[in-house]
């Protein structure tokens, strides 16, 4: 029997909003879901800021207790050592968040990320208590020669190599041609794809460990689209770029049960 997954509705923030405007979003988004009486329980809503604002947004959660998940956006492969400009699991891990991106198209495509640094920083991130969210995705190119689900199949299969059958993940599906060109896939073609990267979780890790995976789908996801992809059965959230920058937009994803119906 299949187990319940808590759907999980999460906003990688880029590099945008200053530590001063973290604030403000957050308390705005709090009050917004508060007044528009959203179901905490029904929901997970986690936002990850750039490192800057970390601390202050940890702050913020904490004591206004807004129940919110905290992520960061990358980690490091390394726990420690002489490597400027690199952020350890051990420091996102001290600072109370509970996951963290890896192996997003702008990491792989800016800064030349392959499948065995993902896969590094898949295990630097278990080993300090972090939920890996991994993401994979075809560029239209891979589309075309590969068709859709070949390229984040085996991108997620590297990824998880080594990864215990009792880790907790979460997987992002995003494919590259969606992101920021404000054409979604359809639901369908998310399903389709979804379902493939839970076959290779069971094949993996283990059928468990596939059944209570999340598996979100990212690429211009919009409060007018979101309810479509969550009536699919193997999609269980959203990975949110630039909507996630936009308050009621934000708030209106993460309200689809109501906003916009199942």
């Amino acid at each position: 029997m299949a187990v319940s997954r808590t759907p999980l509705i999460a906003g990688n923030w880029k590099m945008n909003l200053d530590h001063l405007q973290a604030v403000a979003f957050v308390q705005k988004l709090y009050w917004t879901l508060k007044d528009a009486a959203h179901d905490e329980e029904s929901v997970e809503v986690a936002v990850f800021p750039p490192f800057t604002d970390i601390r202050t947004v940890q702050t913020l959660l904490d004591a206004d207790k807004i129940p919110f998940g905290l992520g960061g956006q990358d980690l490091s492969t390394h726990d420690s050592g002489a490597y400027t400009g690199e952020v350890s699991g051990a420091f996102l891990s001290k600072l109370a968040c509970g996951y963290v991106i890896i192996g997003h198209s702008e990491r792989r495509e800016y800064h030349a990320e392959s499948d065995d640094v993902v896969a590094a920083k898949v295990q630097a991130a278990l080993r300090h208590g972090l939920t890996p969210v991994i993401c994979v995705g075809e560029t239209a190119a891979d589309l075309e020669e590969f068709g859709a689900s070949a390229v984040p199949a085996g991108q997620l299969r590297a990824a998880l190599a080594g990864v215990p059958a009792d880790a907790d993940i979460v997987v992002a599906y995003e494919p590259v041609w969606a992101i920021g060109s404000g054409q979604a896939a359809t639901p369908d073609q998310a399903q389709d794809v979804c379902a493939k990267l839970r076959a290779v979780i069971s094949e993996t890790v283990g059928a468990d460990t596939a059944d209570r995976t999340r598996i979100l789908y990212g690429g211009s996801v919009k409060a007018a689209n979101i309810a479509g992809f969550m009536r699919e059965p193997d999609v269980d959230g959203a990975l949110v770029g630039g909507a996630s920058l936009v308050v009621d937009e934000f708030a209106a994803i993460i309200r689809y049960q109501k906003h916009v119906g199942v």
